[in-house]
């Protein structure tokens, strides 16, 4: 799970195994895990919440999305390049 960045306590990553999905980030306090938040990239770059498992405060919440919006490209990039891929799926 390569890490991208982190908010605070929190750290925000790719789960190595889902690049089948649309592009998005999992969300956790501290150490990775596979019950985490997850948050969908969308076109317009920004995000949306798919799931928020990791019961992240509402507070902490809008500010890893805003934070994320502002990485946007950055993410996009890493997603490429950790993926090996040309293109991007969105979901929405």
């Amino acid at each position: 799970m390569p890490s991208l960045f982190h908010v605070g306590a929190y750290t925000i990553y790719f789960w190595s195994n889902e690049n089948n999905e649309p592009i998005h980030v999992h969300v956790s306090k501290g150490v990775p895990t596979n019950n985490a938040t997850k948050l969908w990239l969308t076109k317009d770059g920004g995000c949306i919440l798919a799931s928020n498992a990791g019961h992240i405060p509402q507070k902490d919440l809008n500010k890893i999305e805003d934070i994320i919006a502002a990485e946007f490209f950055i993410i996009c990039a890493k997603w490429k390049t950790f993926f090996n891929t040309d293109t991007i799926r969105f979901y929405c």
